[in-house]
């Protein structure tokens, strides 16, 4: 049975045990003649985390240095899952808490641990005084599905700087209102 519980800066190293692989068939792309979105084919296989892991060890660490919270979902004590919430505000209003990292592993994908992680992450937000959630998916057609169905909508603001890591990804926010 899962275990989900906060992760402490010392366990940063166990993010190495999640199995990142990920087929994408299709992706988000802005068509550059009508300046909409639609599903471009690519047909690619990710075998490892989003820019790398030491990419996002660093910023694991980052999280938890300045005060923000790691969730991990574990079954027979081998971490399966794990989110990452910020606690710094940001956005006009300081009203946004960034959902840094959201990542669970491919053969643990299809059991709600993914969600579980997501609601999570938004109560814990939700304790730092945000009002929104602010993630940056990732822009295959099956993580896009993922984060519409549990209610997540382009975001109203837009943050440059996230922007600027990685321009493909797609900025969503979460209200936390009423969730």
């Amino acid at each position: 049975m899962a275990e989900y519980r906060k992760l402490h800066l010392e366990e940063a190293e166990l993010i190495a045990e999640i199995d990142a692989t990920h087929y994408i068939k299709n992706v988000w792309r802005i068509d550059e003649a009508t300046g909409e979105y639609r599903l471009v084919e690519i047909n690619w296989t990710d075998k490892e985390l989003p820019n790398g892991f030491d990419w996002h060890l660093s910023r694991f660490k980052e999280t938890l240095k300045n005060g923000g919270t790691a969730i991990g979902c574990f079954e027979d004590e081998t971490l399966i899952g794990y989110g990452t919430v910020d606690k710094e505000l940001f956005g006009k209003q300081e009203k946004y808490a960034l959902l840094d990292q959201l990542f669970v592993s491919q053969g643990q994908r299809g059991k709600g641990i993914g969600k579980a992680l997501f609601f999570l992450c938004v109560k814990q937000a939700a304790e730092y005084g945000a009002e929104k959630l602010f993630l940056c998916a990732g822009s295959s057609e099956n993580t896009m599905a993922f984060y519409k169905k549990l209610g997540c909508v382009p975001a109203v603001e837009k943050n440059q700087r996230l922007y600027e890591e990685d321009p493909r990804d797609i900025q969503l926010e979460f209200s936390l209102k009423g969730n």
